[in-house]
């Protein structure tokens, strides 16, 4: 994973709220334990008009001027739902490095930090500037070490992370990667008890 610091992405906005887990990534494509090929999967139901995946030009990711976006601006409680890491993995897969919200379901947040992907929880005015940004493709700047968000406007808000998920991220490894970088000082801790 590469680490995380600060990054600058055009956003796209999803204004609706309660997006579940199933909307995010459908249930009849997370038949994988596998990563590869999930963005295609994003939002299938509404993505695409069939199973040939058509696109339905209406959704907000198929409309112009939203291709390449890197932050998703979403409504209220995204990530509700089941507990499947595959919605995290679907929009990293697609290239989305952030979602912004106003709160976020606790597994979905737990998974999209173990995955690289910045869940942002901002107050309802700094929501609601993001979303409209997010509506004309504007850029938006995530500075994730200082935990802040800035809007075009200059703007600043800042938002909530976990501690240790964060240090994970900003140093680019996952909880496995942490552990294993302090394999010396466990080797020694455990050669000085068998002494």
């Amino acid at each position: 994973m590469d680490p995380i610091t600060s990054f600058r992405g055009k956003a796209v906005a999803l204004n609706q709220p309660n997006i579940d887990t199933d909307q995010i990534t459908p249930a009849n494509y997370t038949k994988v334990t596998d990563k590869t090929g999930l963005g295609k999967i994003l939002f299938a139901h509404w993505r695409y008009k069939n199973p040939a995946f058509e696109p339905n030009p209406d959704f907000p990711l198929n409309r112009p001027g939203a291709e390449g976006a890197t932050i998703l601006v979403a409504g209220d409680n995204f990530g509700c739902g089941s507990s499947r890491e595959h919605a995290p993995w679907a929009l990293v897969g697609y290239g989305f490095r952030a979602v912004v919200s106003t709160s976020f379901a606790d597994i979905f947040r737990s998974n999209a930090l173990k995955n690289g992907l910045v869940p942002i929880a901002v107050d309802p005015a700094t929501h609601r500037e993001a979303l409209e940004a997010a509506e004309q493709h504007l850029e938006l700047e995530v500075d994730f070490p200082a935990q802040t968000i800035t809007l075009p406007s200059g703007r600043s808000a800042s938002f909530p992370v976990d501690s240790f998920a964060k240090r994970c991220l900003v140093q680019g490894v996952d909880e496995l990667g942490y552990l294993l970088a302090h394999e010396p000082d466990i080797a020694a801790y455990e050669s000085a008890r068998k002494k």
